[in-house]
């Protein structure tokens, strides 16, 4: 089963909230289910037996019980290094750790992505030993998926996640030890193309054995390919936006609203321009931010004469113009806002969203290097 420690996105849709470990939500996708019924079953079937479906969804509580502890791994070890982890998912492939950043020293990020396999490897050893002192070595050799041994299954479970989740197969455990071993020697966005790369072929070899052999493999597959494609993405991304202050990309031209202002003047401003969100300005501070989905659904519900005071978010964040807009692209995604207010001593002085951070990628490159050919002498 796959394995992963993600920097911070939007949570996942379809996951329900059953527990809290070490300070971390633990969370299970409505998907693994599908597992559950999937093992429920093929016990079942094999005798008719209930009881064998009763063990055998038994054993699947286990098996995710050290998947949740290689999480735990993984986010101890990041929480060691400043890093917090947002939460913890359950899917039919495995766990997702989900991290509010990847370390930036690629040595943190080693010890990090080997953290989850070696808590396996810990537990195997500790299976092992009580398999030896009970007398019960045995059964480790004629291990069986139906029925069987519960130690001698466990062992091997924790054998497999552990050797599973090493195979470069980024962004899995094993690609990330990849990438921070890269990272040490090279450029890091070089590194994570290189191990993105890695991890696709290595997703093109787990989708054929999936074809011919598991379609389990299939789906691993699938979040390999994708994983792999996402993180290298946005790690360019990153780059691009390194050591450039907020100040350089955010919009300055931009419609406040006042609290009193009806849902109707928002409406005008969105039809007269391309702005959808909008601050919302009292006695010059900002007090709330009106997104374009609070206005559509505001027109829906209660009309157009709706005072934007009442229906505004109060709750929201702030940038400074000074930040990086790195830090300032990672808050985006944390807080899942479509706009931001930069800040200056409580004073609104800009806004900031994805759109105009990806005009500022597109075209910034190219006015850079505008910048930097030398200009023609003014005539005298």
């Amino acid at each position: 089963m796959a394995s992963s420690s993600v920097p911070n996105r939007s949570g996942m849709k379809w996951a329900w909230r059953i527990g809290r470990l070490a300070g971390i939500d633990v969370y299970v996708h409505a998907t693994f289910l599908i597992l559950v019924i999937w093992v429920g079953a093929a016990h079942f079937m094999r005798r008719g037996s209930w009881g064998d479906a009763i063990s055998g969804l038994a054993f699947i509580a286990a098996l995710f019980a050290i998947i949740v502890l290689h999480e735990l791994g993984h986010a101890l070890t990041a929480r060691r290094f400043g890093i917090r982890t947002r939460d913890i998912t359950l899917l039919p492939i495995g766990g997702l750790a989900r991290l509010e950043r990847m370390p930036d020293d690629p040595r943190q990020e080693l010890w990090v992505a080997l953290a989850g396999p070696a808590v396996n490897v810990a537990l195997a050893l500790l299976l092992m030993v009580l398999l030896l002192v009970g007398g019960h070595w045995a059964d480790v050799l004629s291990v069986q998926f139906v029925g069987g041994a519960w130690l001698a299954k466990l062992l091997w479970v924790n054998v497999a996640l552990a050797v599973f989740n090493l195979l470069p197969a980024f962004p899995m455990d094993g690609g990330r030890v990849l990438r921070a071993l890269l990272a040490l020697n090279m450029d890091y966005v070089r590194a994570t193309q290189i191990a993105a790369n890695v991890g696709q072929a290595m997703a093109l070899v787990f989708g054929f054995a999936g074809m011919l052999y598991n379609p389990f493999l299939l789906f691993i597959a699938l979040f390999v390919w994708m994983g792999a494609a996402y993180e290298a993405e946005m790690v360019a991304v990153r780059a691009g936006l390194s050591g450039v202050p907020v100040r350089e990309a955010m919009i300055t031209e931009f419609h406040a609203l006042r609290p009193d202002d009806t849902v109707q003047q928002a409406v005008d401003y969105i039809l007269a321009g391309f702005q959808h969100d909008f601050p919302v300005v009292e006695d010059g501070r900002v007090v709330g931010i009106l997104t374009r989905g609070d206005v559509t659904q505001t027109l829906a519900r209660r009309g157009p004469d709706t005072p934007v005071g009442e229906i505004m978010q109060r709750e929201f964040e702030t940038i400074d113009p000074g930040d990086m807009l790195e830090r300032a692209f990672e808050k985006l995604a944390a807080c899942h806002c479509p706009t931001v207010p930069v800040v200056r001593d409580g004073q609104l002085v800009g806004l900031l969203n994805h759109e105009n951070i990806g005009e500022f990628l597109a075209f910034h490159p190219y006015t850079r290097r505008r910048m930097d050919q030398p200009q023609p002498a003014d005539a005298v």
